[in-house]
């Protein structure tokens, strides 16, 4: 009877959540909406920011997820370094993917063109000869990410639709040049704010870019009240409809170009909290307490507000540029010392004691990756961000949650469990050892003989007779050979050598003919004293299935050493065949140079 109260409780705040000003409600019965997009892993996805050239994601022994880096005016040619034919950006998609990264270009190229800075928005759009040249340089962006050939994840124009609902006075049909660009791809759309974010859509569609997943920013304050900062007593609902209603013809409902925007984008905070405040005298800190009311500055109400975004558009949620201080540091402007840059909260929100019920309440809320990264110079980075313990914070502890397998994120319709009942369940598979994720161990027992002896030799690869196609892909890993060191069956296996470079390296092959929704099994021989973290056997689908890529990380620690582990994935029920890429990931944390082996790869 309690239960049955508590869930009919909850299905009335849903309907009265404009209304809502005590604590933030338990997630509702109605489940997150819209699918993960194809082409991204179903975990929620963890990344940051980082120049092109560098190396520290890559050297950090973390498996990080997603890189990302702003793309404004003067990429296409190297601002003037290099030929306008956007291969810097290619070059930058090259280096991630080569470091096992979703490269996510930030287009931001609006705010540098001529004729003003973000006040002058809309003006910028009614220029036709700008947004000629505008619109070409986006084009370029997606010939060059469809040549990159795996998935992109591509955000556009961070707070331009914001800026433009407040300019327009919540108008999409106001004026903007798009067919009048006088570019053939763009002659079926009008010549309006909705026409020019639809526009995005048209030149992806055009190209054939279609790995490529786009993102709409929504800002906070579009609706005119800051939701997240100043205006947090105001109902959340209208705020939500205002921006909604807006966007719908923008690219969120069906439209002439026949496709919609793949997710949404928000971003928390530009800057460190305290920032804000020391130099300001603003208050953008948010209270982490999980009982903090939705009227309130906190993260229970920007949660609350995601939800009703998501519920309303049926898109989830890529939360990008998200501060990166913690309470240790010193509130400095950041040289590089040890703990420079100033505090804020949201780091230690999302990794600190009680991490993973707030990463829950936030993928119950849409979000399916949260990247950091500092949105102006001076704030706290993770190259220095120094916890109380001594340890670099963000790779300390985000290296922590995604070695161990991460978080399955919850399937359409449903929410995952908070600690103390803080949903009604409901969830496919539960927690984040659920459906095709990652269950931070093992299927099917570690060692060999656990499924009847199964070679793997009839279905898959056995490595009797060479290397079969399989090479190593990463500078972490040497190359691979067929070894008769190790076996699980026959007489030979395929070594991996690693390099004794950290970051995350791949043995993979091309073409694998698996069927769909099969389940491929992988043998490991991961000997003792090896410096690796996690391991993630995948399948990467190419254009025809969308570039949907299916993996589950599992930490070393959950696996034996000197002997054989099996580990599984499985691929979703409409995969396609061949498969682009069929593998196994390394992560390793140090300067290792010994051998792994695989062997006995079935299905």
């Amino acid at each position: 009877m309690r239960t049955f109260i508590l869930r009919a409780l909850a299905a009335l705040m849903l309907t009265l959540t404009a209304l809502a000003t005590g604590p933030a409600s338990a997630q509702t019965a109605s489940g997150v909406q819209g699918p993960v997009p194809t082409g991204l892993p179903n975990r929620l996805l963890i990344g940051l920011f980082e120049e092109a050239g560098q190396n520290w994601m890559r050297d950090s022994g973390v498996p990080w997820d997603v890189r990302y880096r702003y793309f404004t005016k003067g990429w296409v040619d190297n601002w003037g370094w290099g030929q306008r034919d956007g291969s810097w950006g290619a070059a930058f998609m090259q280096e991630s993917a080569t470091q096992n990264f979703i490269a996510a270009p930030v287009f931001y190229q609006l705010f540098g063109e001529p004729g003003g800075g973000e006040g002058e928005s809309l003006a910028k759009l009614g220029n036709a000869t700008t947004m000629r040249g505008y619109f070409s340089d986006f084009k370029l962006l997606m010939q060059r990410a469809k040549e990159h050939g795996r998935p992109v994840l591509v955000l556009i124009e961070p707070d331009a639709l914001g800026l433009l609902q407040q300019q327009t006075n919540s108008n999409p049909n106001a004026y903007a040049a798009v067919a009048a660009t006088g570019l053939p791809e763009l002659a079926s759309l009008p010549n309006t704010v909705a026409g020019w974010s639809l526009a995005f859509l048209q030149l992806r569609k055009a190209v054939g870019a279609n790995n490529v997943i786009l993102g709409m920013h929504v800002s906070a304050w579009a609706s005119g009240k800051d939701i997240a900062c100043c205006s947090v007593t105001d109902p959340l609902q209208p705020e939500v409809d205002k921006v909604v209603n807006f966007l719908k013809p923008a690219g969120l409902a069906t439209n002439v170009t026949g496709t919609t925007y793949d997710v949404l984008v928000g971003d928390p905070l530009d800057r460190d909290a305290d920032f804000y405040k020391l130099t300001r005298g603003e208050d953008r800190w948010w209270n982490a307490s999980d009982t903090a009311s939705i009227s309130s500055r906190s993260f229970n109400r920007y949660a609350e507000w995601l939800r009703l975004m998501n519920v309303a558009t049926g898109k989830r949620w890529v939360l990008w540029q998200i501060p990166l201080g913690n309470s240790n540091h010193r509130n400095v402007h950041n040289d590089g010392s040890a703990r420079a840059g100033y505090r804020d909260n949201r780091t230690e929100y999302f990794f600190g004691t009680l991490g993973d019920p707030h990463r829950r309440k936030f993928a119950n809320s849409g979000v399916i990756a949260l990247l950091f990264g500092a949105g102006a110079g001076g704030q706290s980075s993770y190259q220095n961000d120094l916890g109380t313990d001594g340890q670099p914070y963000v790779r300390s502890r985000a290296g922590a949650f995604l070695s161990s397998g991460g978080l399955t994120l919850p399937a359409v319709g449903t929410t995952l469990p908070l600690p103390g009942g803080g949903t009604d369940g409901g969830t496919a598979g539960g927690t984040d050892a659920g459906t095709g994720g990652v269950d931070g161990g093992v299927d099917g027992g570690t060692d060999a003989g656990t499924d009847g002896g199964t070679s793997g030799t009839t279905r898959g690869y056995g490595f009797e007779s060479g290397t079969e196609g399989w090479t190593a892909s990463g500078g972490q890993l040497r190359a691979v050979s067929t070894s008769t060191a190790r076996a699980y069956a026959g007489t030979r296996s395929l070594a991996v050598p690693f390099s004794g470079t950290s970051g995350t390296g791949m043995a993979v092959v091309p073409n694998a003919s698996v069927p769909r929704g099969a389940t491929v099994t992988f043998r490991v021989w991961i000997p003792s004293g090896s410096r690796l973290t996690s391991i993630q056997p995948f399948a990467l689908e190419g254009a025809a299935g969308g570039w949907r890529y299916t993996g589950r990380w599992t930490a070393i620690s959950n696996l034996r050493t000197n002997t054989w582990n099996t580990i599984t994935v499985t691929l979703p029920s409409t995969s396609t065949t061949p498969l682009y890429q069929l593998g196994v990931e390394f992560t390793t944390s140090g300067s290792w140079t010994g051998t792994a082996y695989i062997d006995g790869i079935s299905w």
